[in-house]
């Protein structure tokens, strides 16, 4: 599902690809990739910026908001893998 903050980075990624990038990857390679690509040529830095546009999505989508992490090449992690429970000995006293 497309939300506003989707469309907002996509315009972004219509006016100036690198920003875009910047958004979703931070200080990364794959700025400097995307800066490279629209140095380059206008179109590359609209593409590699719109795949990280649609990896993001993709991302939200497996993850749920804010339950990843970006990993770099376009790759997300979840930021939890097991979900938090208590310890299974919590509460219980020790009878011998």
């Amino acid at each position: 599902m497309v939300k506003s903050s989707d469309v907002v980075l996509i315009l972004v990624a219509i006016i100036f690809p690198p920003a875009a990038a910047a958004f979703i990857t931070g200080c990364s390679c794959d700025l400097l990739i995307n800066i490279c690509l629209t140095i380059l040529g206008y179109f590359p830095g609209h593409l590699h910026a719109f795949w990280l546009i649609y990896k993001r999505m993709q991302a939200e989508e497996r993850y749920g908001h804010g339950g990843f992490i970006y990993v770099g090449n376009g790759t997300y992690e979840p930021l939890y893998n097991q979900p938090h429970t208590a310890p299974t000995t919590y509460g219980a006293m020790n009878a011998a």
